[in-house]
């Protein structure tokens, strides 16, 4: 049976039409639009006045494709032994000021839409992929955040200012990783700046470092599946696993530290703001029935590391199944959610993380709690009132909670239907594949696409 044509287009109808459906708006308006026309690029340069670390060995690490550079990383080795991390954050908010039209559809839709056949993004590709984006060779407005570590990989010291920047390499996270893996060359963007090859390796070992702490603490760590849609032409040709490496690892490590340096840092100010947390799960009993049914016990009250001792486990005992017990204890834990946290008041924390204080700050041109983070930590550092009042707080935290979710749920219903067109052309082959579940006469089951050699994985609901 031959693939249908135009499978690509068709994804980017569906797309747009399930983005209506979850109250998302796939275009800007035309005031939007507008507004954009009026912004040049002698604007996003960067501010005199500001110090400037652009002779600093910055470098960016995404994915492949990724256009939206949201973040920079340096290290510099003291004399003391500690080892100084800074990361810089795109200010966004130079160029989209608050209530303005783009920054409306910002607070709409409040975080960018991936799906495979076209990206919904929270601000124009003008700014998101070029005036706002920290791409290399440009100057830009940043926030950065300086953070001390001991030789141990306990925080010593931290601080936030704005700077200019300098992004010196443009790297992807699986190229860096086949380098630190031994298994590549260093990548020719790094290869060409002077001490970027050292400058990698020191942030390689400090995220390490950073990694086997918050695993000592409780840091819970899932193997979730994040599939990507492969095309030739028009046509969906495969579904890829998007793996695990140390360069992703690298840049996880750095943004959640950042993050709880950014939400103790508005604390210490006595400003609210907006913490992204994942409460203790309340299905903790469940939680601990399926560790029983692995012949594991649990903590009657909920235990992170207990939880994490037993993930690491199963890790071990049964790779393949693995993800799937990931993906049961997720859904079983809850998801996250944003809420306002005021000076004294309680603080929930990230269960997941095993961390109290934590707050999204490090990708404002996808997501909106980062630019209203990003538009508090600059009143605070300039003695300014807050730009937002507490019940605007209080809303946002709640609709940006709401529109994340949506979001999710776009970008899985497009998901399904990769899988669905992909497989239309397979249908009487057998494949290999472990049962997931069972519901409303459906049986769920992850397969594999060669037999008993699973390099990537699709799901199919069998009647």
């Amino acid at each position: 049976m031959p693939l249908h044509p135009h499978q690509k287009e068709e994804l980017a109808e569906l797309a747009v039409a399930a983005m209506r459906e979850r109250g998302l708006k796939p275009e800007f308006s035309n005031a939007a639009l507008r507004q954009l026309e009026a912004i040049n690029s002698d604007e996003a340069d960067g501010e005199e006045s500001l110090p400037d670390l652009t002779g600093l060995l910055w470098c960016s690490i995404d994915n492949d494709d990724s256009r939206d550079l949201d973040q920079l990383t340096v290290s510099e080795l003291l004399p003391d032994g500690k080892i100084k991390i800074l990361v810089a954050v795109a200010d966004v908010d130079t160029l989209v000021r608050k209530n303005t039209p783009i920054d409306q559809h910002a607070e709409a839709n409040t975080t960018s839409v991936y799906t495979s056949a076209r990206i919904f993004p929270m601000l124009p590709e003008k700014l998101s992929t070029d005036l706002t984006s920290l791409n290399p060779g440009e100057v830009r407005v940043a926030t950065v955040t300086e953070m001390l570590f001991k030789p141990d990989g306990t925080m010593a010291g931290a601080s936030i200012r704005r700077a200019r920047v300098l992004n010196k390499a443009k790297l992807a996270y699986d190229a860096v990783s086949a380098w630190l893996d031994a298994k590549a060359p260093l990548p020719e963007a790094a290869a060409q700046v002077p001490g970027m090859e050292q400058q990698l390796r020191t942030q390689h070992s400090v995220a390490q470092q950073l990694r086997a702490v918050r695993r000592e603490q409780g840091s819970l760590e899932f193997q979730t599946f994040q599939p990507r849609a492969v095309f030739e032409g028009d046509q969906v040709v495969d579904i890829r696993q998007q793996e695990q490496n140390y360069a992703r690892q690298l840049i996880e490590e750095f943004m959640v530290a950042t993050n709880g340096v950014t939400a103790r840092y508005l604390a210490s100010r006595h400003r609210g703001s907006i913490r992204r947390v994942v409460r203790s799960p309340e299905r903790w009993a469940r939680i601990a029935e399926v560790a029983a049914e692995y012949g594991e016990t649990l903590p009657t009250e909920p235990d992170s590391r207990a939880l994490e001792e037993f993930l690491a486990k199963q890790r071990r005992r049964d790779p393949l199944r693995f993800p799937d017990l990931s993906l049961v204890i997720v859904k079983l834990m809850g998801r996250g959610e944003y809420v306002v946290e005021r000076p004294g008041g309680p603080k929930i924390g990230h269960f997941g993380l095993a961390v109290r204080d934590y707050t999204h700050s490090t990708a404002p041109n996808r997501r909106f709690p980062d630019l209203i983070t990003s538009r508090l930590l600059k009143a605070t550092l300039s003695n300014g009132p807050s730009p937002y009042t507490d019940s605007e707080l209080e809303y946002l935290a709640a609709h940006c909670t709401r529109q994340e979710d949506a979001a999710n749920k776009v970008e899985r219903r497009l998901r399904k239907s990769e899988a669905a067109m992909l497989l239309e052309s397979r249908i009487g082959e057998v494949f290999d594949g472990v049962i997931t579940g069972a519901s409303n006469g459906n049986t769920w089951m992850r397969i594999f696409r060669r037999r008993l050699k699973a390099s990537c994985w699709w799901r199919a609901a069998l009647k």
